[in-house]
């Protein structure tokens, strides 16, 4: 079986170790979103992508869902006593290793899915991770900063990048809009839209759908494939009970005009797209509505709680592609 799974950081990821233990021959290609790298400290720094390679790979900070194991912040301390920053963003000195590597292959002329598979060369992770893009991808997040006068820009209308919004700010003003910049101008990386083209189901973790999903599907040719491309699309929901399971996805379902629930992220995708929809048994209710909408729809246990609950979710998510299949 061949599998297609678009993946965010933390959540895509978990659900990835999960995927394969339900799946243990599988074949399978993470299409990974780029949309929230960064550059900082002259080094580029792809979250999403380290994350996904650092969970399957073993490497990952179990507590935290991020960055790597057994991590130390010297190199952090250092910059911090130079008065460089920014210090919201915690770069740890294992981490700092890979952003090196990546920063130096790309700037020797590699485009950045080969580096990715370079990197993924030490990691082994045991799945093919493609970027959604070779080209730079930016989501920014647009907000208007608080009025306290402590600082020049408060009260100021601003477009900032998503990991500022998400990880100094913790989302704790509204995002007013959500732009990927580039995204219009990008094109899928090598290998993205063939993998899409030979799948036997496409997946949609439950990864923010908004800046995670959303930025991958914004890379025109993607969205389109996978509309076409005649297999099962099955999505799990990210909403569980009204509320995301893990972060902060109702600030940004607020910013594209989407209640935070499971039946209103289904209807976003749409039936365009989408063929069946996973809800969490608490959402069994919204079953009828997102069927309504044209997608079925089906509730189990959503709660990534350890690896074989997670392995079980994607059991659930192969078997409704097969009755999507059948149908």
């Amino acid at each position: 079986m061949r599998i297609v799974v678009l993946a965010g950081g933390i959540g895509g990821a978990r659900f990835l170790r999960g995927l394969k233990r339900a799946a243990p021959d599988a074949d399978i290609t993470v299409i990974g979103n780029t949309g929230d790298d960064i550059h900082l400290f002259g080094l580029k720094v792809c979250p999403d992508l380290d994350t996904v390679m650092y969970t399957l790979g073993g490497g990952i900070n179990e507590e935290q869902g991020w960055g790597r194991a057994d991590e130390t912040f010297h190199l952090k301390e250092e910059l911090a006593a130079y008065g460089v920053g920014p210090e919201w963003f915690g770069l740890g000195d294992r981490d700092f290793a890979t952003h090196i590597v990546r920063t130096q292959m790309l700037g020797a002329g590699y485009p950045l899915s080969a580096v990715t598979e370079a990197l993924c060369d030490r990691w082994k992770p045991g799945v093919r991770l493609i970027p959604m893009s070779d080209d730079r991808v930016e989501t920014h997040v647009a907000v208007t900063l608080p009025d306290s006068g402590s600082t020049p820009d408060s009260g100021e209308r601003r477009a900032i990048h998503f990991q500022e919004y998400w990880v100094r700010l913790r989302a704790s003003v509204p995002a007013e809009a959500i732009v990927p910049v580039g995204a219009e101008q990008a094109k899928p990386a090598p290998g993205v839209l063939e993998a899409i083209a030979a799948a036997d189901v496409v997946l949609f973790p439950p990864s923010n759908p908004v800046v995670s999903i959303g930025t991958i599907l914004a890379v025109p040719g993607i969205r389109e494939a996978i509309a076409e491309a005649g297999v099962p699309v099955v999505g799990l929901s990210p909403i569980v009970g009204d509320a995301p399971v893990r972060g902060m996805a109702d600030k940004v379902l607020a910013a594209v005009g989407v209640e935070s629930s499971a039946a209103a992220v289904a209807e976003h995708y749409g039936s365009g797209l989408l063929d069946g929809w996973l809800v969490d048994t608490v959402d069994a209710g919204s079953a009828e509505r997102v069927e309504s909408a044209g997608i079925r729809c089906r509730a189990v246990p959503l709660m990534m709680t350890d690896l074989d609950a997670t392995a079980q979710m994607a059991r659930e998510a192969l078997a409704l592609a097969q009755e999507v299949r059948g149908a």
